[in-house]
């Protein structure tokens, strides 16, 4: 590293002189147009990774340019502090929660403030301070009030060793991820937000959100999943057989299996019905066929989440019921248990399509049953079509399906329904694959949910002058479970109604309603008597630009955009769309490294032959060099933000990560890129400090031509620069900047007006790389002798005239093949472009000996001659 420039001692002069004015604090002040910067917050995991400091580049980029564009900038920070790894910590490493998670604040703190982020850390929130989860509490009680919060029994994954519940995510192949115990399905009162009720405007709202990826709205789409379909019902049959299922239905006062389906235009390819393990009629047939309750028992020890079905094996139990098919009483269909389908999802019991649904197809030949093509491809013969080993899903006509058949999907879809509804057999409907969001979690390290269950009165809300119900400190995570139901004295209380014994709600909060509202509290962060000042969100809100990761593009962002709709329900904001633009940004990867014995190794560990090998950098031993992948703890191709910063400095890390790929993409680390931004910045402090022109103060009147054109390059670069950054193209933005402190080192003194351009040029270039690398921009503006800071600066802007492009380059071709290129007047007469075509050397040489037959003038972009 060059010594002339002392990359710690600036970053920590900038850093202290940004802290000691406040630079970064924003005010509330409709007089001015504002301008809402927001990264999605950490979980305060320990250290800062790579992937942070790209998002948080990004968003500062964005930050800093609006700042000098002239807008007020709220570009708040917080930490999303709640969640299991912490109750995990204290399990493992026998500490609090409360302590493993505020250390861990406190280190990656410093660690981003290193990074030189223009943040207003006064609006710093931890979601699981009280001072922060007491105005959630109060949410939650608001929307229970306003219809939006209920409670109801739901199945949930139970392991019985840790007495919890476990997310979808936690079930490995059927156990536990923690325990390894088997697990159990339990019916569990929880607690739910009422997220369907506003499952159309969350649908229909994507359409407006164009300054969102198109790739985020389309799996928001898929996710709400609207489906036109219908409610159909299958008959049970009466013979002996179905005896225990008919006792079963009739108990219910029903005789018949309904199904939910999208396309009963296939309802002629059924092939059998099933049920899910916890469909009531499941339950009763099990209650006198052990090998039935067996298999039940088996289904509730998998994971429900939509990519395990899909990815596990099909399994099904035949009941030996039967039912009658809606459209033929004499047709009837076999009623299997199947492990994949849900109670929970449409009505747990669909109808079995093989010929087109991979999944029933697999199952169908699996048990042996029947796979009928009712939905013949375009072009297709219907005599030979037939299914093997896919299922057809495209479109096509309705076949073997008689009043069906000829009809296109759509309207043979519509005409089944007609004739369902006919018959009394279904309804058409619209159904969602949206659910509403369970809510309850069985742990300690969360929101306590303010309720209180009383005998007598039932499900009490706490009274607001009891807010918050703050946890406990004094817990014990010795016993599997949940602390709070263990403790000896928190959850007995008084009922707030009848001022009977009751018991508080133990379950807390899911983390992600900690997280869907944080937003709005930047807003008023030191407001304590509300959850949010209406003032201050009233003027900040909605936010402008979101900045985070593309894994987040479905919960995270839907049930903001849900708490956003909630909170405008109750009176706190006024607005339905929490975030105006998203950005998300792609991955950082790395090669991966395996000694030996197959354990992975870290980068640091590894030493590389001249011929691109690898060896053990201490027993030098070979080492096996993986593809290059995301980085990953488990895998330990990481790198350590703290010694890169430590060792080229923070505005060389941005850098890096700004230049070489668009943001949106996967970036690969590499110690030569990062190389090549030291080489950068460096070279930006020699050509500030060390310049080959004398600089001077004042353009003369009259320019060379070589200095005007370098001006028009310059203001060029403002204008392309300007554009880059609105667009978030900032590896363009990079390349010309790059491309401008080339052009400025051409100059050698012998031009009129040469310093005053040159110190022209260079201030541009400080002062548009300045969101990017704040830190040397911020001194070199200083050594040029600036009073006030570059943080205190406008953007600038470039000149009009300066623009206007006077000359073009235009090809010249001769039967198609260039033999030269001239520098032109812009707009020259076509005449006057022949006659100099036709006068260069390299064409004369060219047509030398032949006739010209044609010439053809593309004004402004090529010449074209013809010759025989």
């Amino acid at each position: 590293m060059s010594e002339r420039y002392n990359v710690r001692a600036t970053e920590e002069k900038w850093q202290k002189i940004w802290e000691e004015k406040k630079s970064f604090r924003a005010v509330t002040d409709p007089s001015r147009p504002k301008y809402y910067a927001l990264s999605m917050l950490p979980y305060p995991s320990g250290r800062i990774h790579m992937g942070h400091v790209r998002n948080y580049t990004l968003g500062d980029v964005v930050a800093r340019y609006k700042r000098a564009m002239g807008f007020n900038v709220l570009h708040p920070m917080g930490w999303d502090a709640f969640g299991l790894p912490a109750e995990n910590a204290a399990r493992d490493r026998k500490t609090h929660p409360a302590k493993w998670t505020y250390d861990n604040i406190k280190v990656m703190k410093t660690e981003l403030q290193s990074m030189g982020l223009s943040l207003d850390w006064e609006r710093e929130l931890a979601t699981c301070d009280v001072s922060y989860y007491k105005h959630q509490q109060k949410l939650f009680l608001d929307f229970l009030k306003g219809g939006l919060v209920y409670r109801k029994e739901a199945w949930a994954n139970w392991d019985p060793v840790d007495n919890t519940v476990l997310a979808n995510e936690q079930v490995i192949e059927g156990k536990g991820w923690r325990s390894g115990a088997l697990v159990e399905k339990r019916l569990l009162s929880q607690w739910f937000f009422n997220i369907t009720k506003y499952s159309d405007d969350l649908l229909e709202a994507l359409g407006s959100l164009d300054r969102w990826p198109e790739k985020v709205r389309l799996m928001q789409e898929n996710w709400i999943g609207k489906s036109e379909g219908a409610y159909v019902q299958f008959a049970v049959c009466s013979d002996q057989a179905q005896s225990r299922l008919r006792e079963a239905q009739s108990s219910r006062g029903q005789d018949t299996i309904e199904v939910f389906t999208t396309r009963p235009d296939t309802l002629f390819g059924a092939s059998f019905v099933a049920i899910s393990a916890n469909h009531p009629f499941a339950k009763a047939l099990a209650e006198k066929n052990e090998k039935l309750a067996a298999f039940c028992a088996d289904c509730n020890r998998t994971g429900t989440s939509i990519v395990e079905i899909e990815k596990g094996e099909k399994l099904g139990f035949d009941t030996g019921a039967r039912v009658q098919h809606p459209f033929d009483a004499s047709w009837t269909l076999p009623v299997y248990v199947a492990n994949f389908v849900l109670v929970e999802y449409g009505t747990g019991a669909i109808f079995g399509c093989p010929a087109h649904d991979q999944r029933d197809l697999d199952f169908a030949r699996k048990y042996g049953l029947s796979v009928k093509p009712v939905v013949l491809p375009p072009d297709a013969d219907p005599v030979t079509f037939a299914v093997a080993d896919e299922a057809y899903t495209g479109p096509g006509k309705a076949y073997n399906s008689q009043f069906l058949d000829g009809m296109d999907t759509k309207t043979a879809t519509l005409t089944a329904i007609k004739k369902v509804e006919d018959l009394g057999a279904g309804k058409g409907t619209t159904q969602y694959r949206l659910r509403d969001w369970c809510v309850s979690r069985q742990r300690y390290w969360g929101c306590p949910i303010p309720i209180i269950h009383c005998e007598c009165c039932g499900a009490v809300p706490v009274p607001d002058k009891d807010l918050p119900v703050q946890l406990p400190d004094d817990v014990s995570f010795d016993k599997p479970g949940n602390p709070l139901d263990h403790h000896p004295t928190w959850k007995h209380v008084n009922c707030p109604q009848c001022g009977r014994p009751a018991r508080r709600e133990t379950d807390t909060c899911d983390t992600f309603v900690d997280s869907s509202w944080y937003f709005a509290r930047y807003c008023s962060a030191t407001c304590d008597d509300k959850p949010v000042d209406q003032r201050d969100v009233d003027y900040w809100l909605p936010v402008d630009q979101y900045v985070g990761g593309v894994e987040h593009a479905i919960l995270h962002l839907l049930y903001a955009r849900f708490f956003t709709r909630a909170m405008k329900a109750t009176g706190h904001v006024k607005i339905d769309e929490p975030f105006t633009g998203l950005f998300t940004q792609g991955m950082i990867c790395h090669e991966s490294y395996k000694d030996e014995n197959g354990a992975w190794l870290y980068p640091e560990e590894v030493k590389r032959n001249p011929d691109g090998s690898g060896v053990h950098a201490e027993t030098g031993r070979p080492v096996t060099i993986g593809r290059i992948e995301v980085m990953s703890k488990s895998k330990k191709n990481v790198v350590d933000p703290s010694k890169i910063i430590g060792s080229y400095g923070a505005d060389t890390a941005r850098l890096f990560m700004l230049s070489d790929s668009p943001p949106e993409r996967d970036i690969e680390w590499s110690e030569a890129g990062v190389e090549g931004a030291w080489r950068f910045v460096s070279r930006l402090w020699r050509q500030v400090t060390e310049p080959k022109v004398a600089l001077e103060n004042d353009l003369p009147a009259t320019l060379s031509d070589k200095t005007l054109a370098l001006r028009q390059t310059i203001h060029r670069t403002i204008a392309g620069f300007t554009q880059d950054i609105e667009r978030f193209h900032f590896n363009r933005a990079v390349a010309r900047a790059r491309e401008l402190s080339n052009a400025l080192d051409v100059l050698d003194g012998k031009g009129a007006g040469e310093g005053a351009v040159l110190r022209e040029g260079l201030e541009i270039l400080i002062r548009l790389l300045n969101p990017m690398l704040p830190h040397i921009t911020e001194e070199l503006w200083e050594h040029l002798g600036h009073g006030a800071p570059l943080v205190e600066s406008r953007w600038p802007v470039a000149d009009p005239a300066l623009l206007v492009e006077t000359t073009v380059t235009i090809a010249v071709q001769v039967n198609g093949k260039l033999r030269a290129t001239l520098d032109l007047p812009k707009d020259m007469d076509a005449k006057e472009v022949e006659t100099v075509a036709l006068a260069d050397t390299n064409v004369l040489r060219a047509i030398e000996g032949k006739t010209v037959r044609k010439v053809i003038v593309v004004p402004n972009k090529i010449v074209n001659i013809v010759v025989g």
